[in-house]
């Protein structure tokens, strides 16, 4: 009997019934913390049960409570999680320009920043990095556009909220429905396009001033909507005189921005 030659097996390239696995853009998420050592546990677990590819980045502002030091931990223990930790509380804003800057040093595809109260949903961040996929610049978890909304908020709160954000609105001359709200994902070419270092605010009203600028740099933002659950654990940082400040800054925003020469 004649034996036969083995044959070669086919190449991936070759082979037409292979599929190989997407290569999915380097994604890091940025989750800035103050006293949140109650949180920092649950929320790193549930994003990386959502988006497995992803580094998250804990932004520790020397937390009192000891939530950086709770976060080294994880991060020993896991090498997707990384610590970032800044000598004194400087601001949301402050913590995220530091976040970014670092981010679009090293390289990273895929910008997503949010809370780690649980106020945004760990769940709807491939929602978010899908709506960068299908060509949005940067895209926001939306309160205010049809599917979106809030959850165990008083209608004092809901009524500063809706009245503030129409009035950032009409201030600056924006379609984007929810200025205010801190669930993004960015493209890094978006951020790169953004002058960072003209960025003035450092709290909530940072949350206007990047979107604006966004805006004004003419890139493409997309409203996702989600539900904006108030934080189930901690208390809330947010106050009335906290937003009506962030609204104070839209007028100079406006001018200020539109005399800066294109970056």
């Amino acid at each position: 009997m004649r034996s036969q030659a083995a044959r070669p097996t086919p190449s991936p390239e070759r082979n037409p019934f292979h599929r190989r696995r997407p290569v999915l853009p380097r994604t890091l998420i940025v989750i800035p913390t103050y006293n949140e050592r109650e949180c920092v546990e649950p929320i790193v677990a549930a994003v990386r049960a959502a988006v497995p590819e992803a580094t998250i980045q804990i932004v520790d502002d020397n937390s009192p409570d000891g939530t950086g030091a709770m976060a080294d931990q994880i991060a020993a223990h896991d090498p997707q999680v990384r610590v970032l930790h800044r000598v004194q509380k400087a601001g949301l804003g402050a913590a995220y320009l530091d976040a970014f800057t670092a981010a679009l040093a090293e390289g990273w595809e895929r910008i997503v920043q949010m809370d780690a109260d649980f106020s945004h949903n760990p769940a709807d961040v491939p929602r978010l990095l899908q709506a960068l996929e299908e060509g949005a610049d940067m895209a926001v978890g939306s309160r205010y556009v049809k599917g979106g909304g809030t959850a165990n908020w008083g209608m004092g709160r809901r009524i500063i909220s809706r009245g503030g954000g129409l009035y950032a609105r009409m201030a600056l001359g924006v379609g984007v429905h929810d200025l205010t709200a801190g669930f993004k994902a960015w493209k890094a070419a978006t951020l790169h396009g953004i002058d960072l270092g003209a960025v003035s605010a450092r709290g909530y009203g940072f949350q206007i001033e990047m979107t604006y600028r966004t805006l004004r740099a003419g890139f493409q933002v997309r409203e996702v909507p989600i539900l904006f659950v108030d934080r189930r654990v901690g208390l809330s940082k947010m106050s009335g005189s906290i937003f009506f400040e962030a609204l104070t800054l839209v007028w100079q925003l406006r001018f200020r921005v539109s005399r800066e020469k294109p970056h």
